[in-house]
């Protein structure tokens, strides 16, 4: 057992690789293969103990909780929430735990190396606080910038997604937790998110809502699946036979549990026959209900014990019969540390005219403005709030990285009196952003109360505005061209005031891209009808088809206030010399970028797909990126490579990837919107 600052210790389970015991119960036995370990404690227990193993048992200190079977060795079964840190589990009260950045700031990085290490850390402390399974990653697509939990997910394209999805659970997993990518699937609005059928055709299914969990699967090899809540063209998800045993076991080769959503389980025999293995609430089908319709031949045993199977092998691959977690200490310091450093690098430089960023350091004044300047944005509501280890309010971690300077607070509720403050002072930095949570939608993408305007007064009183966003998704800025820096921050976690005062003092290099477009009006987004969003009757239609995010933008031939893949840097980069080649069943495409400035920085080159017009796609998809870092002058030559699977599109006809023949255009830059390299390509 490890020791440290925490004396207490909760075993979940025993050690069971004691020889005594594999005599008499061999699946103790530790040198056999995690199936027939299962299969073998399976083949020993009741019907009554099968079935307790099938739902949660909720009870006065636990929530999220499966309980032991003690004669039998099985351990204790604990699940966390997830994404940004160990949330809400069983424990009363929750233990803290390191508050990390929004995954939309993850995402933001564009970088799978970061995305590891982000889930190492919550692997990790989920572990350390005694808990089997960490609820992450969120991968929904932002087809609604407006959800109120776009915080928690990934941007609004697959390829991204599904890459950082992979890294994360792998993550994750490094130390034995076991990672439940969610929501399987198409989980993307909180209104009505209990029983809203959302009408999307096959195409649209395959092409944008299912990739990145297949690659979380097939790559990443999450251990978990969460079912979602919502009805898939009629069918709720949790009892979806095509999408639970079709896509996800039979194509993919899925071989982890299932589990649902809280209370997202509506049958007992669907369920099962769908493949549904872990009910997330107090047994309301998996209980009594399950027994009965065994008693009854409506569900065979042998059907029990393969919903039990998936757990039990995942548990033993994974050692948490051998080694359950207990309580230990966390590494504070080390993880203050990372949290630091992944905040700083998802912030995105949104605007910065006349090189207002980075500020000096022997700035004399600062007026510090605005409702989110008062304390640190740990991250938005619901089941995902972490209780941080501790927090950097914005007031000290400016105080702490200029020391010289008067640092002025005022929590802009009175506007006036911030713009005379603002007036006073050498620079002004306002903090404005949002509150998302789980369980709504926002109204409008607009900053709520006067936050526009103060924004807009302070800007008039001092020229040197910068504004800081600290928003879970995409924000209107009618102030935009008015304010000469925006650094969105996303939520940036318990070191926020730290995290946000180097960058805007360039000890960090901001490098990071935006995860989803940024619209100029809320009518600008791709679900813009009743219809579409929040639905009809109980159903969403998604007639925007292949149309998400950035290709929707494209496809209209409308300007956003900020495209995909947009960011700035404090030094500049130049792209050149793009060749591309076909490669077998894939291609290649290799240029040259070259750090133009005198700072040392990160760029993040991003290739785009254009497929032949009969093929009927959007006009441009990402297919790859890379992130580079050069100092000053350093160039790279860069290759992105594609495969097969890059130049297909989904065949309702035959109900597969199909590859597509024709000409197609491989487009190169920084952002969706900034594409200077351009080539053809015959396939």
């Amino acid at each position: 057992m490890r020791t440290g600052r925490l004396v207490l210790a909760v075993v979940l389970g025993l050690s069971l690789a004691t020889p005594a015991a594999a005599d008499t119960q061999p699946w103790r036995d530790a040198r056999q293969a995690p199936d027939r370990r299962a299969a073998e404690l399976i083949a020993a227990m009741t019907l009554d103990e099968k079935i307790s193993q099938l739902h949660l048992q909720p009870d006065a200190e636990h929530q999220r909780f499966v309980p032991p079977i003690p004669r039998l060795g099985v351990p204790g079964f604990r699940i966390a929430n997830g994404p940004a840190g160990m949330g809400p589990a069983d424990d009363k009260p929750q233990k803290p735990a390191t508050a990390l950045p929004a995954t939309m700031a993850l995402a933001s990085t564009f970088d799978t190396g970061v995305a590891r290490r982000y889930g190492r850390l919550i692997g990790a402390e989920t572990r350390a606080l005694a808990h089997n399974v960490s609820e992450a990653p969120d991968i929904n697509i932002a087809r609604v910038p407006r959800n109120g939990r776009t915080f928690e997910g990934t941007g609004e394209d697959p390829v991204l997604a599904g890459a950082l999805a992979a890294a994360d659970i792998r993550g994750i997993q490094e130390n034995g937790t076991i990672a439940e990518v969610k929501h399987y699937a198409a989980n993307n609005q909180e209104t009505q998110r209990f029983s809203i059928d959302e009408h999307i055709d096959e195409r649209t299914l395959n092409e944008i809502y299912l990739p990145h969990f297949e690659q979380a699967v097939v790559e990443g090899r999450a251990g978990s699946v969460m079912c979602a809540f919502p009805k898939i063209n009629g069918v709720f998800m949790c009892e979806n036979p095509a999408l639970l045993q079709g896509k996800l076991r039979d194509d993919w080769g899925f071989e982890g549990f299932v589990q649902s959503d809280w209370g997202a389980a509506h049958s007992t025999i669907g369920s099962a026959a769908a493949g549904m293995n872990l009910e997330m609430i107090d047994g309301t089908w998996y209980g009594d209900k399950l027994k009965q319709a065994v008693l009854a031949g409506q569900v065979t045993e042998q059907r029990v014990d393969e919903l039990l199977l998936p757990r039990f092998r995942t548990m033993f691959a994974f050692g948490q019969f051998d080694h359950p977690p207990v309580l230990s200490p966390l590494p504070t310091d080390r993880h203050d540390a990372a949290a630091k450093e992944f905040a700083e690098r998802g912030m995105v430089l949104l605007r910065n005219e006349h090189a207002q960023l980075p500020l000096d350091p022997s700035v004399k004044s600062i007026a510090l403005i605005g409702p989110f300047a008062t304390r640190a944005k740990t991250g938005g509501g619901g089941s995902s709030a972490v209780i941080p280890t501790s927090t950097v309010d914005p007031l000290p971690g400016l105080q702490q990285r200029v020391p010289g300077a008067a640092v002025t607070l005022d929590d802009g509720s009175d506007v006036a009196r911030a713009a005379a403050l603002a007036g006073t002072a050498d620079v002004s930095v306002v903090m404005v952003g949002d509150n998302e949570t789980e369980g709504k939608d926002r109204p409008s993408l607009a900053l709520e109360g006067d936050q526009d305007a103060l924004v807009a007064a302070v800007a008039a009183a001092n020229p040197h505005t910068v504004v800081v966003v600290k928003s879970g998704g995409p924000v209107l800025m009618p102030w935009a061209a008015s304010v000469p820096a925006i650094l969105q921050a996303w939520y940036p976690g318990q070191q926020d005031g730290a995290a946000v005062a180097s960058v805007l003092f360039g000890d960090v290099n901001p490098s990071a891209k935006l995860p989803i477009t940024f619209p100029a009006a809320d009518a600008d987004t791709p679900a813009n009808t009743v219809s579409q969003f929040p639905g009809v009757d109980g159903v969403a239609t998604y007639s925007e088809g292949l149309q998400v995010g950035y290709r929707w933008f494209d496809a209209q031939g409308r300007a956003p206030l900020f495209p995909f893949g947009y960011g700035l840097s404090y030094t500049t980069f130049a792209f050149s010399g793009l060749s591309v080649r076909n490669t077998g069943d894939g291609a290649t495409a290799t240029f040259t970028i070259r750090n133009t400035g005198r700072r040392a920085g990160a760029e993040v080159a991003q290739l785009y797909l254009g497929f032949p017009a009969a093929a009927g796609e959007p006009p441009r998809q990402l297919k790859g990126f890379s992130r580079v870092s050069l100092a000053p002058g350093e160039s790279r030559r860069v290759t992105i490579r594609l495969d097969a699977r890059d130049f297909s599109v989904w065949d309702t006809a035959g109900h597969a990837w199909q590859p597509v023949r024709g000409g197609f255009t491989v487009s190169v830059g920084d952002s969706s919107r900034s594409l200077p390299l351009r080539a053809s390509l015959v396939r």
